[in-house]
C-alpha cells in the first residue's frame, strides 16, 4: 500500500457520521491565535480521535495513522519527516537555535473492543484502550494551532512516535533517528480515567516505574508423581518460584521503591499422575527507583538459581529490560503545571501519584529534561473507566483541553 493509499483509506475512514464540537474549557484564555484556531477546528479535532479509534494499528504497524498525520502536517505548510521505520513521524514548527520537543504515541493495543461506540474499531482484537488517538488527535491540533502563530520564540518539534505499547518501546527508535537533536526538553500528556476532564496532574520526580519482563522456562527429566523423589519435580519447583521470589524480593530490596513481581502465566502438564519435563512462568517485575531498577537483574536471577538448586531443576531465565521510571525534572514539571493553569484555569492542576505502569516516554528522559502529565478524561458521571480495559472510553472535552495545556507547556519552556 503506497502512502497515498493509506491516506485516503483512513480519511476515509473520516466519514463517521456528524461530528458535533465539544465545549473547549479554557475558551476565552487565549492567546488570541488559539482561541481562534480551536474555535475553527473543534470539529475537526473530534473527527481526528474518531478516524484513529475507528482504525486502530498495532505497534509498528501505524502506517495509516501516520499517513494521517503527515496529510495534515503536509496541508498546512509544514514539512513531516517519517521515521525510517515507515511509522511515526517528527516535524518542527517555527524556527531558531532554542526547541522544545512534544510527543505523542500512535499504537493500540490487542484488545476487541466493548463500547459500543458508533464510531468503535472496525479491526478485529485490535482498539485504542490506553488514549493514545486521544494523544495524537491533541498532539496534531496544538501543532496545527502553533503554525498560525504570529511568531514563536524557537522551534516546538513534534514527535509521533510507534510502538509504545511493547518493550523496551517506539521511542528509542525516534531517539536514534534523531528526533532529539537539539531539543533542549520535552513534554507529554497521558489520559488518565481517574481525573475528571479539565484538570491535570503532575509531579517532581518519577511519575511512573520501571517494568521489565520475566520468562522462566523450567526443565525436568520427567517421571510418575508417586515417585518424585527420583525425578525433577517440576511443578514443585514452579510453585517455589511463584510464591517465594516475589517474597524474597521484598526483603532484598528497599520496600520504599514500589519493587512488585506479579505472575501473569503459567504453563505446565497435562497429566495429573506425571511430573512434567516443561514448564513456563512469565510475569512483570516494577520498581518505582531507577538506581534498584539497574541492579534487579544480577538479583532475580542469583534467586531463582537459590530456589531451584535443592530440588534439581533446570531453568533458562530470560529478563527482559523495559523502560526506566519516568522521571519528571523539576523545573520542567513546573512548566506543565503553569501550561495547565494559564490554559485551563487555577483549579486546572492538581497533583498526582507515582504509578506502577510503564512508559516508554522514559527514555527520552534519558537524554533530556522534561516531564509528562496526566490529564483528566472522566466525564465526573458514571463510572471510571479504566485504561487497557475493552470499555475503556474518553470524555471528548479532554481534546482542547490537551491542545492548550501542550501549546502553553511549548511556549512558556521556549521563553524560559
Amino acid at each position: 500500500m503506497t502512502v497515498l493509499d493509506a491516506r485516503t483509506e483512513l480519511l476515509a475512514a473520516q466519514a463517521l457520521g456528524p461530528v458535533a464540537p465539544v465545549v473547549d474549557l479554557g475558551r476565552g484564555r487565549g492567546p488570541a491565535w488559539l482561541d481562534g484556531w480551536l474555535g475553527a477546528h473543534n470539529r475537526e479535532l473530534v473527527g481526528w480521535r474518531r478516524a484513529l479509534h475507528a482504525r486502530p494499528e498495532l505497534a509498528h504497524q501505524e502506517r495509516l495513522s501516520t499517513a494521517l498525520v503527515a496529510s495534515r502536517l503536509a496541508a498546512a505548510g509544514l514539512t513531516p519527516q517519517v521515521l525510517p521505520g515507515g511509522t511515526g513521524l517528527i516535524c518542527d514548527v517555527g524556527s531558531g537555535d532554542h526547541c522544545v520537543a512534544l510527543r505523542a504515541d500512535l499504537d493500540a493495543l490487542p484488545l476487541s473492543e466493548q463500547t459500543g461506540l458508533s464510531f468503535a474499531s472496525g479491526v478485529d482484537g485490535v482498539m485504542h484502550a490506553c488514549g493514545h488517538d486521544a494523544h495524537t488527535a491533541m498532539l496534531l491540533g496544538a501543532g496545527l494551532a502553533l503554525a498560525q502563530a504570529p511568531s514563536l520564540p524557537g522551534r516546538v518539534r513534534l514527535i509521533f512516535q510507534p510502538a509504545e505499547e511493547v518493550l523496551p518501546g517506539g521511542a528509542l527508535d525516534a531517539v536514534e533517528s534523531g528526533a532529539l537533536d537539539g531539543v533542549e526538553r520535552i513534554f507529554a500528556l497521558h489520559c488518565d480515567p481517574r481525573l475528571p476532564v479539565g484538570q491535570m496532574g503532575t509531579r517532581v520526580g518519577p511519575i511512573t516505574s520501571a517494568c521489565d519482563l520475566l520468562e522462566v522456562r523450567l526443565t525436568s527429566p520427567g517421571g510418575h508423581t508417586s515417585r518424585p523423589h527420583l525425578t525433577a519435580d517440576l511443578v514443585h519447583g514452579l510453585g517455589l518460584l511463584i510464591t517465594q521470589l516475589p517474597a524474597l524480593l521484598a526483603r532484598r530490596v528497599d520496600p520504599r521503591s514500589g519493587t512488585v513481581l506479579v505472575w501473569g502465566a503459567v504453563e505446565a502438564g497435562q497429566a495429573a499422575n506425571a511430573v512434567p519435563e516443561n514448564g513456563v512462568l512469565r510475569g512483570t517485575l516494577r520498581t518505582g527507583d531507577h538506581a534498584i531498577w539497574s541492579e534487579l537483574e544480577p538479583l532475580v536471577r542469583s534467586l531463582v538459581t537459590s530456589l531451584l538448586a535443592p530440588i534439581g531443576v533446570g531453568y533458562v531465565l530470560q529478563h527482559q529490560r523495559g523502560v526506566p521510571p519516568v522521571n519528571n525534572e523539576a523545573l520542567s514539571a513546573g512548566l506543565l503545571h503553569d501550561a495547565a493553569v494559564a490554559g485551563l484555569g487555577v483549579d486546572a492542576a492538581t497533583s498526582t501519584e507515582q504509578s506502577s505502569g510503564g512508559e516508554d516516554f522514559a527514555w527520552y528522559l534519558e537524554h533530556v529534561p522534561g516531564a509528562m502529565g496526566r490529564l483528566g478524561v472522566w466525564s465526573g458521571d458514571g463510572p471510571m473507566k479504566d485504561l487497557h480495559q475493552p470499555t475503556f472510553d474518553l470524555d471528548e472535552r479532554a481534546l482542547p483541553a490537551g491542545v492548550r495545556v501542550l501549546v502553553h507547556a511549548a511556549l512558556a519552556s521556549l521563553a524560559a
